[in-house]
């Protein structure tokens, strides 16, 4: 389900497999640790959180046997009043490939590895294949509609009926945004740029990788009509309409089967399902839109290896790029309602498009590579004078935009940009440094912000951006503090999870999805927003429909005495705002995971 901002908002649904966490320590003391595990030569941290006083700590094997031992580092800080104490674990002369445990302050930590054989990457690309719209066929010929209405600027119900503009047009296919059915250009072409991308920058090489991203592909040519220059943004509503004459997506939970030839009263949009324009057919598009759409359609032309459809590939990027509205822009568009994904900032969209059609020109000798690089280096220009503040995630794209302008550059040899490489090495290193000084103040030392929405993928984009820093400076200063938030999203954490369904012991038991709700299937690789205010929990954790079986089946909150710092973390079917996997979040956990996998 999409997220709503700030979170007063429209039912959220929720989805889970129905089974309690593998394992959840509830002892006085804890250890956290990456329940993944380590490359050898990495710099390796646990985490005792406690009551008492620290001492030794002892690693033990997969057999038991003991293979390192130490002295808990300093204390980081209470976490809670429950846990005043937080010491750091050092085990990074751990390098023998193997299973391994912690035992400090009489307990024992999840099972890690080091050279873990199995990259959850690979996981989180089997969720795409989950998140497929294989079901919905009347999109094929659905009808485009004007805006609706919004009873509030915080609410996804609409106010009066949706008035029909065109269409029909195929919308057929692309991926659900989260754990409803709603599809949305903003989210796929954010995601599609990242599977390109780290088909070109990871280290998993693989047909379904690039299958995945092709799938994602073919999605985004229907959603950009070439000829009457018309950028489609999304498929389905939230909500219904407050005279009650039509629901939304999110007001009946079901699997997405049955939708084609539901004829309930009411439940029109259901089963056909609405299309909404980003403007009018050959009118300026929000530049956001613009800029990722014409990046992911680049980066497929770097990877094209038929260089006659390489250009094609480029020329849709080039057309959608210059639809871009970038005077008197106004409210950026990205969904219905803007809630839902309420970008604030454009110039690094555009960046990233111009870039990635820098690069496709020079890999395909285009002579408007020249125009594109100059073009990227404006838009870096106004982005860092302008919008610096936030890191790389869904609505911040500027990291990767920032190392791909640099690599562009040098194949030039420009000179006399708006920007040169120090200035986008020090935008780099600003989003970094803006991590580590949280991480520095965190018993954890989380860089995201784990009492906001989205930290878990700012915690990845985090890691990432290190890897693209290291990429254009060869300075490997911040790969510890990568390292550790990778580490955070794994399970070196308060709360002991790791927020990847499947990887490790104790992973997201509960994710808000329909299809692993209702059909019992974990979904594994599903990546979800982690912990979030406390506040937001304060009134519930959501709506419980009949046909949403209970998760967990107990309904205790295991996790509720780790509260801590303003922060909570529920798993559970109805808790939209902390376990609700979606596309973003995969997308950018792929990618950082295929970029520090060795």
């Amino acid at each position: 389900m999409t997220r709503l901002f700030p979170a007063a908002l429209a039912l959220a649904l929720a989805a889970c497999a129905t089974t309690a966490p593998a394992w959840a320590d509830t002892t006085p003391s804890h250890v956290r640790v990456d329940q993944v595990g380590f490359l050898p030569g990495e710099s390796k941290h646990a985490y005792l959180m406690t009551s008492g006083a620290a001492g030794r700590f002892t690693v033990v094997d997969h057999r038991g046997r003991t293979v390192l031992t130490g002295h808990a580092g300093r204390d980081r800080g209470a976490w809670n009043s429950g846990y005043p104490h937080v010491y750091d674990l050092d085990v990074s002369k751990l390098r023998a490939p193997g299973r391994y445990r912690i035992k400090a302050g009489g307990t024992t930590s999840a099972e890690f590895q080091i050279a873990p054989k199995h990259n959850p990457a690979t996981d989180i690309l089997g969720f795409f294949g989950l998140q497929r719209d294989t079901t919905h066929h009347n999109d094929r010929a659905a009808s485009v509609y004007d805006w609706p209405t919004f009873t509030g600027p915080d609410t996804d119900q609409i106010k009066g009926e949706l008035t029909k503009v065109g269409g029909p047009v195929d919308v057929e296919g692309g991926w659900f945004d989260a754990g409803d059915y709603l599809k949305f250009t903003h989210i796929l072409s954010y995601v599609d740029t990242l599977l390109f991308a780290a088909q070109r920058d990871g280290r998993v090489h693989t047909a379904a990788l690039r299958d995945e991203a092709t799938h994602g592909l073919k999605y985004l040519d229907k959603m950009w009509d070439e000829k009457s220059k018309t950028l489609y943004i999304q498929v389905g509503v939230g909500a219904g309409n407050e005279e009650g004459t039509f629901i939304g997506d999110h007001d009946i939970w079901r699997l997405p089967q049955a939708d084609d030839t539901d004829t309930a009263e009411g439940h029109q949009f259901i089963r056909n399902r609405p299309v909404f324009r980003a403007a009018a057919p050959g009118q300026p598009i929000s530049p956001n839109l613009a800029g990722r759409t014409a990046a992911a359609f680049a980066l497929a032309a770097q990877l094209e290896p038929d260089r006659k459809k390489a250009a094609h590939l480029l020329e849709q990027a080039a057309s959608v790029y210059a639809m871009a509205k970038t005077t008197d822009v106004g409210q950026l568009v990205t969904s219905l309602p803007h809630a839902f994904y309420p970008e604030s900032v454009w110039r690094d969209d555009m960046e990233l498009g111009a870039t990635q059609m820098t690069l496709a020109a020079q890999r395909l000798r285009d002579p408007r590579a020249g125009k594109w690089l100059a073009d990227a280096a404006r838009w870096a220009r106004g982005y860092l004078d302008d919008d610096q503040g936030d890191t790389l995630n869904l609505y911040d794209v500027s990291a990767l935009a920032h190392a791909d302008l640099i690599t562009a550059i040098r194949a030039a040899r420009a000179r006399g940009l708006a920007v040169s490489e120090a200035d986008l090495i020090a935008g780099l290193k600003a989003q970094l440094d803006i991590g580590a000084a949280r991480a520095a103040k965190d018993p954890f030392r989380a860089g995201a912000q784990h009492d906001e929405f989205d930290s878990v993928p700012h915690a990845f984009g985090l890691a990432a951006t290190t890897r693209l820093y290291r990429k254009v400076t060869g300075d490997r200063s911040y790969d510890a503090f990568g390292t550790q938030q990778r580490n955070w999203t794994l399970g070196a954490n308060p709360w002991g999870v790791s927020f990847v369904a499947g990887a490790g012991a104790n992973s997201i038991a509960c994710p808000h999805h329909q299809i692993a709700n209702i059909t019992g299937k974990p979904a594994t690789g599903a990546v979800v927003n982690g912990p979030n205010s406390a506040g937001l929990f304060e009134d519930g954790l959501g709506g419980h429909f009949d046909e949403m079986p209970p998760c967990p089946p107990n309904g205790v909150d295991v996790y509720n005495e780790f509260t801590g710092h303003g922060s909570r973390f529920v798993d559970d079917v109805r808790s939209w705002q902390a376990s609700e996997p979606a596309d973003d979040f995969a997308a950018i956990a792929l990618y950082a995971l295929t970029l520090t996998s060795s």
